[in-house]
């Protein structure tokens, strides 16, 4: 997290004696991060340290069959508590002095600040629970099965932003991909074609953003509303008409089996989570590593950032800046549509009316949190995929926190983002805006 600085002049105020134009330079400092972490602090400080209940939280970090079975990692939830909230409160203090000071705060501030407080959070809600005792693997495993759809509707969101066109549609590309999955799978009995079949449905969504956001220059946000509204009473008419009343021929599309990468996953922890996926799981880690590439050690990137920071001067050096927004948009339009095949894939292998549940507006959100990077969208949509699968283990183990609270999380968690109380974000500064030669 990052304090904002910069300068510019103040009115009225000049060089005494001289008219020489001189300004006088005036600091702008962003608070927001450091009420951030003020909030989660004093949060920290009631509900996890003084607030801890008794018990040990344990967390297992194995499962019976693995190669390497390790021993269950009991936590003292009151010692544990007190430690973290002392330490983010130690994290504010540095960020209000560098507040103070006018000096940025060093990356792995936020870092450990936010790692610190998912601890508190963890330990205190687990050691609070009538069974004290979950499994890690089973947590992030599902987190990172959760977090897949919207990983790929960021890095959709990446590859359109990067150039210059704000993409809203990413829900409408992830539902059309569902839709398309399953139509196409059941077809044929084949997954690879159902990958194929969404890509090119989200592909579909992406042309029609681009059609009308670029070549007739509408506004894109309201374009993207459109279409994602326009994809969802489609796809809820056709699964009515045709879905429905045809499900064994139309809407029973084979499954993603998940598999392992021998030796990789026996490695403890790492080895379940990272190598032992399905081909999308898969995939999700090659797509991540390759536009992170590709955006920032290629020269087509360098071409790409240029187009979506300042078009004209892109223009200039001969640049087809139109050219490029479609190519990016359609490619990330391909991306978030594979994205989508993981509902009806992976996830239950059927087709229902609007099954994204909004997943399209959290990539969004995990495109601002992560600053239109694709490896911070990448971490951004893990956090919100383990807000999600989070009320789920703890509700089987009997959690005292209020259900309702648990399914509230990815939500909470997206309005921080957004909000800016984790950060400046700023993203490319064509975004939004058509570009007319000439």
């Amino acid at each position: 997290m990052k304090t904002t600085e910069s300068t510019h002049a103040a009115p009225g105020h000049r060089a005494s004696g001289k008219s020489t134009g001189t300004v006088v330079p005036v600091l702008v400092r962003d608070r927001k991060p450091v009420i951030g972490y003020g909030i989660g602090a004093l949060i920290a400080l009631l509900f996890f340290a003084i607030g801890a209940p008794s018990a040990l939280a344990t967390f297992r970090l194995s499962s019976a069959g693995d190669a390497v079975e390790l021993p269950p990692l009991a936590i003292p939830s009151a010692a544990a508590g007190w430690v973290l909230a002392a330490l983010l409160v130690a994290a504010t203090v540095y960020a209000w002095l560098n507040l103070r000071a006018g000096r940025k705060n060093p990356g792995w501030l936020a870092l450990t600040y936010g790692l610190a407080f998912l601890m508190a959070f963890l330990i205190w809600v687990v050691g609070s629970a009538n069974n004290p005792n979950i499994s890690l693997i089973t947590l992030l495993g599902g987190s990172i099965a959760l977090a897949l759809p919207m990983v790929f509707g960021s890095l959709s969101g990446v590859l359109s932003e990067r150039s210059g066109v704000v993409n809203i549609a990413i829900e409408g590309q992830l539902l059309l991909g569902a839709f398309a999955a399953a139509v196409g799978g059941s077809i044929t009995q084949n997954v690879y074609v159902a990958l194929i079949c969404a890509a090119v449905g989200g592909v579909v969504v992406s042309a029609l953003l681009a059609l009308f956001a670029i070549k007739y220059l509408v506004n894109q946000i309201i374009v993207g509303v459109v279409l994602n509204v326009l994809v969802s009473g489609l796809t809820a008419f056709l699964f009515g008409t045709l879905l429905a009343p045809n499900a064994d021929a139309l809407n029973s599309p084979p499954r993603l089996r998940s598999f392992s990468i021998p030796g990789l996953a026996d490695i403890p922890i790492l080895g379940p989570l990272l190598f032992r996926q399905t081909l999308l799981g898969y995939l999700m880690f090659i797509a991540v590593a390759i536009v992170w590439f590709a955006l920032y050690k290629t020269r087509w990137g360098l071409r790409v950032r240029a187009v979506g920071e300042h078009p004209k001067a892109a223009d200039t050096v001969g640049i087809n800046v139109n050219r490029t927004r479609v190519i990016n948009v359609l490619i990330g339009g391909a991306v978030a549509g594979l994205g989508g095949s993981y509902y009806t894939l992976v996830s239950v292998s059927q087709f229902s009316r609007d099954m994204t549940a909004g997943a399209g507006f959290i990539a969004l959100a995990a495109l601002i949190f992560g600053r239109w990077n694709p490896l911070g969208a990448f971490f951004a949509a893990l956090l919100f995929g383990f807000a999600t699968n989070l009320q789920y283990v703890l509700a089987q183990a009997g959690t005292a926190v209020p259900s309702q609270f648990m399914a509230m999380l990815p939500y909470v968690v997206t309005i921080f983002a957004v909000a800016g109380l984790v950060g400046k974000s700023r993203g490319p500064a064509a975004a939004g805006e058509p570009y007319v030669k000439g």
